[in-house]
């Protein structure tokens, strides 16, 4: 069992590493343990509830929505006044004023010359766990509330994201194909991980809103890859290799501080920005630490493995790292007792 923090061999090699590069951040503080209201047993309901626990938090009916659909849209759980924060943090980030170490900013930089370092030109920071700001929406209480429902009370924070999605053009550059979640964490149990995202802004199908296939939680991972279409896609924005176009789908229309909490293995995706303004949406996705890591060898994920692998290697100049140093490096404790992640 590990402390809030602490890590060991190439995970911590790797965390010194990104220290060295940002020494005026120092060490940042371990995350505070943030206890919620819910009691929650760490086993599901047998033979009713797979994918919740049983909790006083989520209602009979939320918990059978979950559980036929995959995912739970909260109407405006996330005040106006911390999102405007987060957008405050965001704009500070693409005009260079701070740089968290660690995160990973994704630019179009067909835009630069146009626009420089502004916010026009970056459509996502990832990996923000070191960002004292951004890093509070996984720590807020409203959110873990819900996420213990699904978890456990042991929670980590394991990927984090601030998209920013762009005024895109036929060149579909911004839509992010049909995916599961799952493809990318090389850890287990599926049940125990869940995804919170949250609109900083009015999303639909002008804008670019998630779009769901309900009930594809309970099939299997797939294969993903590159999709095949005309225009250059993002790095690392894999898609379903067989895609079912005839699958029912829900464009996931959500106001301002409206969070959705959806399962690793749901079919999910968002289409093109199709007005002048941006789409922007913050996200984390927790885990239970009780969950275990996987070897993705000769797996659907052995290839995901190595461009990551690879990509972390050639960034930071390192001979070798394996996957799981790499999520042990973005996993922050953000509630209980770090145990196995």
């Amino acid at each position: 069992m590990e402390q809030h923090g602490k890590r060991s061999g190439p995970a911590a090699r790797l965390d010194a590493i990104l220290r060295h590069l940002s020494p005026r951040l120092g060490a940042a503080p371990a995350p505070t343990s943030v206890p919620t209201s819910a009691e929650v047993s760490a086993v599901p309901q047998p033979g009713r509830f797979c994918y919740t626990l049983d909790n006083d938090v989520l209602t009979t009916e939320q918990r059978q929505f979950y559980e036929d659909n995959g995912y739970l849209l909260v109407k405006k759980l996330i005040s106006d006044e911390d999102i405007e924060r987060f957008r405050k943090e965001f704009v500070r980030i693409c005009k260079k004023e701070v740089n968290p170490p660690g995160a990973m900013i994704m630019k179009d930089e067909s835009l630069r010359s146009q626009y420089g370092q502004s916010e026009k030109v970056v459509n996502k920071v990832q990996d923000f766990q070191e960002d004292e700001e951004l890093f509070r929406y996984c720590t807020l209480p409203e959110v873990l509330k819900y996420v213990e429902c699904f978890t456990g009370p042991n929670i980590m924070a394991v990927h984090t994201m601030l998209i920013n999605k762009l005024p895109d053009s036929d060149k579909q550059t911004f839509l992010h194909p049909m995916h599961q979640d799952l493809h990318y964490f090389p850890f287990r149990p599926a049940a125990r991980i869940v995804c919170s995202w949250t609109a900083m802004e009015r999303a639909d199908q002008d804008n670019g809103c998630l779009v769901m296939q309900p009930g594809t939680h309970k099939e299997p991972l797939k294969p993903h890859g590159y999709p095949k279409r005309e225009g250059k896609g993002n790095k690392l924005f894999h898609g379903l290799l067989d895609e079912d176009e005839k699958s029912p789908r829900v464009h996931l229309v959500m106001e301002k501080g409206d969070t959705v909490f959806f399962h690793p293995l749901l079919i999910h995706g968002s289409g093109i920005n199709k007005t002048s303004g941006f789409r922007k949406s913050i996200s984390c996705h927790f885990a239970s630490s009780e969950c275990y890591y996987i070897d993705v060898k000769n797996t659907t994920q052995e290839h995901l493995e190595k461009e990551i692998v690879e990509m972390i290697r050639k960034k930071y100049d390192m001979p070798s790292v394996e996957l799981r140093d790499i999520w042990n490096f973005r996993a922050r404790l953000v509630q209980g007792e770090r145990i196995n992640m």
